[in-house]
Parts: C-alpha cells; structure tokens; sequence
C-alpha cells in the first residue's frame, strides 16, 4: 500500500491526503486533551466512538438540509470528507451556562439562558484560544459580514437539530462548538459545517441525574471517559446497548 500524505496533525485527528479530488482522509485519534492541552492521555477506543457518533450526526445533519464535509465513512477510525478552506474560527453555541462563560460572569453552572447565545474564539492554540468579537472578525478579516450571519445561522441550525436529538434521549445540550469552512463551486462560496461532531465538542449532562457525558469527565476526574461517551452512543442507537465497552483510559506521561 503507497503511504498516504499527512496533511494536519491536531490534538484529535490526523488528516490526510483524499483518494480523490479535493478530498481528505479524517482519521480520529485515542488522544484526550484539556486545559490547552497541558492534560494529556490516550483512552483506548475514543477514536472509535467519536468517529461514528460524528458520522451520525453528520448524517443526519445532511438530511436535514444543513451542508457539512462528511462524505462517508471508510472504517471504524476513518472517514472521507470534502476538502475545505477553514475558517480560524471556533463558533460555540451556549444553551445552559457552563465552563468558561459560568465563571467569566459569576453564573451558576447550570443557569438556563433565556435564548442560545453565540460566541466566537480565535483558533491559536499558542493564545489559548481567545473570544473575539464580530468586529475583530471583520478587522482583522478573519471573514466578512456575511460570513459572520451565515455562521450564526448555520450554528443555529445545528442547535436545533441536536438539541432535540439530546433530549430525545435523556440528555441535555448545555453547549457545542463547531468549525466552519469555506466550499468554492465555480465563482460562487458557500459555508460548511467541518471538523467533528462528538462528546469532544459538547458538553452534555444526563437529564435526570445531571451526570456529565462530555470530556469535562476527563478535564474534572468524574469517572471514565470511555464509559460515558459509550453511554452516549448507546442512547442514540450507534451501539447496541447490550454491545461491549471501551476498555479504560491509558495515562501518557
């Protein structure tokens, strides 16, 4: 076999070279990281889960109109997707006060906002990944007006879509980021949704129990990882239920 070009390493993914035109391999890595990355293990079987719990949201996204990169998915670690133009932009989408918003403004975790509130983050991991403003969006051209309102609508979108997934089975949408690119067809550019859709990039708490079933298990020590994002998978019918677990996480030094 000819050995495939890398073309991006993150935290989570490796991408690499399509078979085809203007396509990419997205492989999803065991890794798990915090804290800009400061914590660090390898929990055995993540890549799995999140990569076909991504290729079912994608799915359904798709069926619902909302355009995103997913093309297929190729094996239980890998999937093809549509080669983008990423825009340096994280657009995380809050329901319930959590994470760094509770704390930035003195909130309970858990204080229900009184509508969806939008907010965008610099992809610079060197800065920590900073909030910006539209206007230093558009200072800086990171991306335009228009960008911006199809962002938001995109963002909305997809907020609407997983949330009354979630809450179908049990779980609450507290929050999520998503990445968004850049597609060219002719003259004429329209914005995807790209990157991942996974436990990785929402927080999600258990209806009953308020249980955390996000990488905040992770961040915080509240358990096993692997047990929770199979939690999830199970409840939206991408593993049975009776199917077996991940084994537990494998500490990196």
């Amino acid at each position: 076999m000819a050995r495939r070009r890398m073309i991006y390493e993150g935290k989570a993914k490796i991408l690499y070279e399509g078979p085809e035109p203007d396509t990419l391999i997205q492989y999803f890595k065991d890794d798990a990281t915090a804290f800009n990355a400061e914590k660090h293990a390898v929990i055995e079987g993540k890549g799995v889960l999140n990569n076909r719990m991504s290729e079912f949201f994608m799915t359904g996204l798709s069926q619902i109109g909302v355009p995103n990169h997913f093309i297929r998915r190729l094996n239980m670690r890998e999937q093809l997707v549509r080669m983008v133009e990423i825009i340096p932009l994280e657009v995380v989408v809050r329901n319930v006060a959590a994470g760094s918003m509770a704390k930035r403004l003195g909130m309970n975790e858990g204080t229900e906002l009184p509508r969806p509130i939008i907010e965008f983050y610099l992809k610079d991991d060197a800065l920590g990944d900073p909030m910006v403003t539209e206007e230093h969006i558009i200072a800086f051209n990171w991306a335009s007006q228009q960008d911006i309102d199809d962002m938001i609508a995109l963002a909305l979108r997809v907020n609407d879509y997983m949330s009354g997934l979630m809450y179908g089975v049990g779980i609450k949408l507290v929050d999520f980021k998503i990445e968004v690119g850049r597609v060219f067809e002719g003259d004429f550019q329209r914005l995807i949704v790209a990157d991942e859709i996974s436990p990785d990039s929402c927080r999600l708490w258990d209806i009953q129990s308020g249980r955390k079933l996000d990488k905040d298990v992770f961040r915080h020590e509240l358990g096993d990882l692997s047990e929770a994002y199979t939690e999830v998978a199970r409840r939206l019918g991408v593993l049975p239920r009776n199917g077996a677990t991940t084994k537990g996480p494998k500490l990196v030094q």
